[in-house]
């Protein structure tokens, strides 16, 4: 999944999987059962994976493939983790969000050839290794130069060829049906279902947007025309803010519903450096890279359909305490990896910031 800055992608649930304990690969994205690290579990701290208010084994909600190029940079493998706490005697039900991702450079920009900015009119046809001379003077094809040209082709074809098989990836398992694979599991934490998604765009169209507008006008009228018109002259003086907040409220979670509704069954929303599709006013504060200092920006969000599907189908632990609307995730807008002491086994391991929003 690689999606330009803003773009709004929908992860949709595709097929249940035949055992919650099913061993995939960092590259799969799905929801429920154990997660595939990239690195050996050892590799990470082991506090990270421990709900830091109880103690107990962290669950995976999602894994989520999520690759990023830009004109700056590019990490082609890059997973984020939404981990979380399920244990009944835990009241604090904590959340837990891992970037894990290989290190890379920054791009630097290429310096200009010489003959970038020739015209291709003043470019030599000998440039291209199909292209032959032509005599001005003459419309006969030099058939010399022309054999010369096609042989040098077809060199060039076949080394291109020869290098691409070179370095192609080692046939591994990973087309291999996951349901013949079996994963070891040493503790007797609970794990909560598990499914596959698939991706797709989203359709919304901006009469959505002025429809939503337009209601929320509808009430605002029908409120402010609602009330007793004999009412005492004095009021608290604090009651047009609560007004104007509560308006700010159905507002915001009647946006969220429209959206909502237009694609029912999405389990998360994924849009790198987007804007988060809030359910209430409070959007609370992501903070800043606990790495590298840089803001966070939002990247995706867990919607409530998945929260339906686990406790539907979970069936080995309660989820009767989960009452969140959205479970929202921002990362370092630079997707940094500043040190090489932060690698595991070769992989960047960082927890980034999520915020819960409730009913």
């Amino acid at each position: 999944m690689l999606v330009k800055m803003g773009d709004v992608i929908l992860g949709m649930p595709g097929p249940w999987a035949d055992d919650n304990y099913e061993i995939a690969d960092h590259f799969t994205t799905k929801i429920g059962g154990l997660p595939d690290f990239p690195c050996s579990k050892s590799a990470i701290r082991p506090d990270l994976l421990r709900c830091d208010s109880c103690g107990e084994h962290l669950c995976l909600v999602a894994q989520i493939y999520a690759p990023i190029s830009s004109k700056m940079l590019t990490v082609e493998e890059r997973v984020i983790y939404i981990l979380a706490c399920v244990a009944p005697a835990c009241e604090a039900l904590r959340w837990r969000v891992l970037r894990v991702q290989r290190p890379f450079t920054e791009k630097e920009p290429e310096p200009l050839d010489d003959d970038a900015s020739a015209s291709p009119s003043t470019t030599k046809l000998q440039a291209d290794p199909w292209s032959f001379d032509v005599d001005d003077e003459d419309d006969d094809i030099n058939l010399d130069d022309l054999g010369r040209a096609l042989t040098e082709a077809t060199a060039l074809a076949s080394a291109s060829k020869t290098k691409k098989q070179n370095t192609c990836p080692e046939p591994t398992d990973k087309n291999s049906p996951i349901s013949l694979r079996s994963r070891t599991v040493d503790d007797k934490s609970a794990v909560l279902a598990c499914f596959y998604t698939y991706t797709q765009d989203e359709n919304y169209s901006k009469n959505v947007a002025s429809l939503s507008a337009s209601v929320s006008s509808l009430n605002i009228k029908a409120n402010e025309s609602d009330g007793n018109e004999h009412e005492p002259d004095e009021a608290w003086e604090g009651e047009s803010y609560e007004y104007d907040r509560a308006l700010s409220a159905d507002r915001t979670y009647l946006k969220f519903k429209k959206r909502v509704d237009l694609h029912p069954e999405q389990c998360f929303r994924y849009s790198y450096g987007g804007k988060p599709l809030l359910a209430s006013i409070e959007a609370g504060d992501p903070g800043r890279c606990s790495l590298c200092g840089e803001p966070r920006h939002y990247e995706l969000q867990l919607m409530p359909s998945l929260l339906y599907y686990l406790q539907e189908a979970t069936n080995n632990c309660s989820l009767e305490n989960w009452n969140w609307m959205t479970v929202l995730v921002y990362t370092c807008s630079k997707a940094c990896a500043p040190s090489s002491k932060l690698e595991s086994e070769g992989w960047i391991v960082a927890e980034e910031a999520i915020v819960v929003q409730t009913e």
